[in-house]
């Protein structure tokens, strides 16, 4: 087991072959899949600890899915693992993603925002038409977000669907996830003509995309959880610029030693990243 471990946390810090073509997508497109990025061992090692961090902590246990609004039955959502168990922590702190984050953002390092479990139960809803960025009190766009599965995902798991492009657009950027962000985001969407891209993913494949990126994904119509990891990451020297409520409550949750003005330095935001690490 120690010889396994050993291997899987290495392959967590070796080096993505990141290529110009890759980076140049991401910035056009808005968001980013990576075949291959996590070998079957590693995932098959680290998705029992998440799994049962996830459950245990599922804040709609004793919710029925018919009792939900749109957005409770779309997913179960637990954030900061890495905070509960060394293991997540080691999975959540990948330099082999934290490298590619930064060079997919141009910045010279990046910080955790906080990383965050999302389980599209056996008969979960869809997920809204969305932008991330949206809840975040971030001085920049210099954000974005790991998407990774835990197993191979089809389309009837409800996979990512991304709208191409629509990171240089101000589509729906006020609008919270909801039955109001599906439609009107939706028809946005159409009424733009950017390109909508619902694939599904390889057992190890993840996707990147910005925190402005519009996405949303379908229902779960197979019996088995479709189980997601995710971490936000930021530029090393983002700052703290509240606008909304929304971004008030987030600001107390994830970075509360931080004051308006500041860079992100609280100790829930460590530096997973920097120029000259991992190289």
């Amino acid at each position: 087991m120690t010889t396994n471990l050993t291997q899987q946390t290495s392959l967590l810090d070796q080096p993505y072959d990141l290529t110009d073509e890759h980076i140049q997508q991401f910035r056009t497109d808005g968001f980013i899949k990576l075949k291959s990025f996590y070998d079957a061992q590693t995932l098959d090692h680290y998705a029992p600890i998440l799994t049962d961090l996830t459950l245990s902590h599922n804040p709609n246990k004793d919710v029925t899915l018919d009792q939900r609004n749109t957005y409770g039955k779309a997913f179960i959502q637990v954030g900061n693992l890495w905070e509960m168990d060394e293991q997540a922590k080691a999975f959540a702190f990948s330099k082999r993603a934290a490298q590619v984050a930064a060079k997919l953002l141009g910045v010279r390092g990046v910080r955790m925002w906080h990383d965050q479990a999302l389980y599209k139960e056996p008969s979960g809803g869809f997920t809204p038409w969305h932008a991330d960025e949206q809840y975040w009190p971030f001085d920049s766009a210099k954000c974005l977000t790991v998407w990774i599965p835990l197993q191979e995902t089809p389309i009837e798991m409800g996979p990512l669907s991304f709208a191409a492009g629509s990171h240089l657009k101000r589509i729906g950027r006020e609008l919270a996830i909801s039955d109001e962000s599906e439609k009107l985001i939706g028809d946005a969407v159409k009424q733009e003509g950017l390109r909508e891209v619902y694939e599904p993913y390889d057992l190890g494949e993840v996707s990147f995309h910005y925190g402005w990126t519009l996405h949303r994904a379908g229902p779960n119509t197979t019996d088995m959880p479709r189980k997601v990891f995710t971490v936000i990451y930021m530029d090393m020297d983002m700052k703290l610029a509240p606008r909304t409520p929304t971004h008030r409550n987030d600001w107390a949750s994830w970075t509360p030693s931080t004051h308006v003005g500041q860079v992100l330095d609280d100790p829930k935001n460590p530096i997973l990243y920097q120029d000259g690490q991992n190289e």
